[in-house]
């Protein structure tokens, strides 16, 4: 990847020389950080002491409590609701290339441990210790993303970090992400080196190719590998419908298990067209099908054409974002669940998920439930899935456990 670095350094990588400026908060707002928390919202900091009219976006900062004691230290942006994320509590650590090295290192002894082949996620922001950096990883490229200010200011050394820990022959910053816009930055997408168009992937046994460019987030949801895994025992013999299909990582997976067909929904025609191009990778080309189209209306439309699954599998995308979606959104997830089932044979298997933080997991379990006895079916829920290893949780924040998959089966009494 020559060049590459030169290309990416709009600053120098130099430690700074001057002490960190503090970010003083309010009293008995240090008690979150102090049980492992990691970040700091903008109505916790005392701003008489330290206004944050008086600090950069991404600016480094020594994290003081109300009486000066040190707590760590992290970077701020005094534009954002979250105005400031913890890195170390080391009060004089700041983020560098040095630091973003051992982390990241970190982060790859532990995927290294875990994974055969080198597709996974490989950085999971805050949960690996470098909150607003998203890294995942397709053999020698890499897809990142840089969510938060303090990461942005940091990118030449992130791109510094990544080429001396991996070695990549490409990377693609794929910074087209709503998040970016709540932190006041610019949407853009840069590729350094060389990136494939597509990139090969092999997940679970099974060979997949994705576009990182056009693809959606970083073009692979590698957060469901383990749940595709359980796939496997409900899928043998079974007529499956996949729903939010994208290029197929569910559908190709249950006709390799022993589907007799599957069906991929999607709105996007690129995405079932390489589907369709992955099933025949694989070897089984013959047992897909695709539909295009609204995944209600296309749900609607087989159950009045009379089609029956023996398998259904819903992985749609967050229907909760914000808090103020929960209504609507949890009445989404109702009224898809619902015609789902009905497309069910009379003792047919439902995988039902939600990426949705908000969508908490008894809500979850309530919802499915709802809408099996709304059309006179009763639900067995046989097994709980969550988001795979390299999508390790932070403990203390919750939103980093966000990923819930319920493998149900409904019965006609």
């Amino acid at each position: 990847m020559a060049g590459l670095t030169e290309k990416a350094r709009p600053m120098p990588l130099a430690e700074t020389a001057s002490p960190l400026a503090p970010l003083r908060l309010k009293k008995r707002e240090e008690r979150r950080l102090r049980a492992g928390h990691l970040w700091i919202y903008s109505n916790e900091v005392d701003t008489r002491a330290t206004p944050l009219t008086g600090f950069a976006p991404g600016q480094p900062v020594r994290i003081e409590a109300h009486n000066g004691r040190p707590l760590g230290s992290g970077y701020v942006n005094p534009h954002s609701l979250i105005c400031a994320r913890l890195i170390s509590r080391d009060p004089d650590q700041v983020l560098d290339k040095s630091l973003l090295v051992h982390r990241l290192k970190v982060a790859l002894s532990l995927r290294q441990r875990l994974f055969d082949q080198p597709c996974y996620r490989l950085c999971y922001g805050e949960a690996d210790g470098l909150p607003g950096l998203v890294v995942d990883r397709y053999g020698d490229v890499l897809a990142v993303q840089l969510t938060t200010a303090g990461m942005e200011a940091m990118k030449a050394a992130v791109i510094v970090a990544l080429e001396q820990v991996l070695q990549p022959r490409g990377i693609l910053l794929r910074n087209d992400v709503e998040v970016r816009r709540l932190e006041g930055l610019e949407t853009y997408v840069e590729t350094l080196g060389e990136v494939p168009e597509p990139v090969a992937l092999s997940e679970n046994g099974a060979r997949f190719e994705v576009s990182l460019q056009t693809g959606q987030k970083t073009g692979w949801f590698f957060d469901q590998a383990d749940n595709r895994v359980r796939l496997r025992r409900y899928a043998r013999d079974a007529r499956v419908l996949d729903v939010f299909s994208y290029v197929g990582a569910w559908g190709v997976q249950a006709a390799l298990a022993g589907a007799a067909a599957v069906t991929c929904v999607d709105s996007s025609g690129e995405a079932l067209a390489r589907a369709g191009h992955n099933a025949g990778l694989n070897g089984v080309g013959d047992k897909m099908q695709t539909r295009q189209g609204d995944a209600f209306e296309v749900l609607k439309a087989l159950r009045e054409a009379d089609e029956r699954f023996d398998l259904v599998i819903l992985d749609p995308p967050a229907f909760i974002k914000r808090r103020k979606d929960i209504e609507a959104g949890t009445e989404a997830y109702q009224r898809l669940n619902q015609l789902a089932i009905r497309l069910l044979g009379r003792d047919g298997f439902l995988i039902t998920a939600s990426c949705s933080h908000h969508m908490q997991p008894e809500v979850f379990r309530r919802t499915v439930h709802r809408a099996a006895r709304h059309v006179d079916r009763r639900l067995q829920i046989l097994e709980w899935g969550q988001q795979a290893a390299d999508h390790p949780r932070h403990p203390a924040i919750v939103e980093t456990d966000y990923l819930k998959a319920m493998y149900c089966r409904v019965v006609k009494d």
